[in-house]
């Protein structure tokens, strides 16, 4: 039976959050206008589940910024391959998982940054989605400019708000959260979609949320196998619709250093500094199958690896890289998820960065 791995980037596969780090690098304030707009993104995807709204939208939203700053297509390409830091051991992951089975990446981030990527790991670009970007195309007036170095430095001052829990709609949120989100509202859908460079609003479509479980999809209809044949790794909020997809469908769902969004849709949860661990459960999954990785998860020690069907070389190298203290797997249940994301979410701010690690 033919089955496939399907993984996220940024998490899984490198430490980068990408769109947060340009906007930072280029527009002054820009992590603090990334990290507000990236709340906004949460409340209205997540919490609110607004109509129409997909999680990932922060990457179009801040594009006009950009622009005003003179960022370029070439400017982004070449931070990108500056920047870029992957997790330990992915490239030798990948690179074992793809001699078993397809692999594709599924990516929110700017192409830019993806086919920086796919060539520090020796990946097909084919075999990736993500958003599709030409900031080159776009043209923006003198009087945009500063109209929009203006709507920056205001979003810059903005409270990076709080989410209760239980949230579903716009008046539950604390009332500093309302004046946020109402003038957000105001700012991107009403004064910059009217600018001459808003129509990349209309014409950009992050692959993120409701897209990646359509890129799942695609995947699956292009390979001719089934949902229950996906083994997909994701670790934030818009890994949520594909993690949740693939679940449902009896595929493996896997969290790496996940935030709550990743844990609470994935059967298993992984924390890890390196990726092979993600590759070890992915030789499982793909030969023998989903019921036999979680009885692997379920009973995951040194003991239990070495008695397992794990590939020996892939297992030999793995308990080599830990000699001491496996990387931890769970499976996630009611009873553990609230412990497990929480446990997951200081993990990943370890490893990416508190800055990176808190964003969606």
């Amino acid at each position: 039976m033919k089955r496939v791995f399907i993984s996220d980037c940024e998490g899984p596969i490198s430490k980068n959050d990408n769109a947060f780090e340009t906007l930072s690098h280029f527009v002054p304030d820009g992590d603090k206008i990334f990290t507000v707009v990236s709340r906004y993104d949460d409340a209205l995807a997540d919490a609110m589940k607004r109509q129409d709204y997909n999680a990932g939208a922060t990457l179009k939203l801040v594009l006009p910024f950009l622009k005003a700053y003179g960022v370029t297509d070439q400017k982004i390409k070449r931070f990108s391959a500056r920047s870029l830091v992957l997790i330990a051991n992915v490239k030798d992951s990948l690179h074992y998982v793809r001699s078993i089975a397809p692999v594709y990446i599924v990516s929110t981030s700017y192409e830019h940054y993806i086919k920086v990527l796919c060539q520090a790991l020796e990946f097909p670009f084919k075999n990736t989605y993500c958003t599709t970007l030409s900031l080159d195309r776009y043209s923006i007036t003198p009087d945009e400019r500063t109209r929009l170095k203006d709507i920056a430095h205001e979003i810059a001052q903005m409270p990076v708000f709080e989410i209760p829990a239980q949230t579903k709609k716009l008046a539950d949120l604390p009332e500093n959260a309302q004046t946020t989100i109402r003038r957000l509202d105001e700012i991107f859908w009403k004064n910059i979609a009217r600018m001459d460079i808003g129509k990349i609003y209309s014409h950009i479509n992050p692959v993120g949320g409701r897209e990646k479980a359509e890129a799942t999809k695609d995947v699956v209809h292009k390979l001719n196998v089934t949902l229950a044949d996906v083994m997909y790794v994701g670790d934030s909020i818009t890994d949520e619709e594909a993690l949740k997809l693939v679940k449902t469908n009896g595929g493996l769902a896997v969290s790496f250093n996940g935030n709550q969004y990743a844990v609470r849709n994935a059967d298993v949860a992984l924390l890890s500094a390196d990726s092979m661990p993600t590759a070890v459960i992915g030789d499982i999954f793909i030969r023998l199958g989903k019921t036999e990785t979680l009885n692997l998860v379920a009973n995951w020690s040194r003991e239990t690896l070495r008695k397992s069907p794990v590939t020996q070389n892939l297992l030999n190298r793995f308990l080599k890289l830990h000699p001491h203290v496996l990387p931890k797997a769970k499976i996630t249940t009611r009873k553990n998820m609230e412990n497990l994301a929480k446990e997951s979410s200081e993990f990943r701010n370890k490893i990416r960065g508190e800055a990176v690690g808190r964003l969606g």
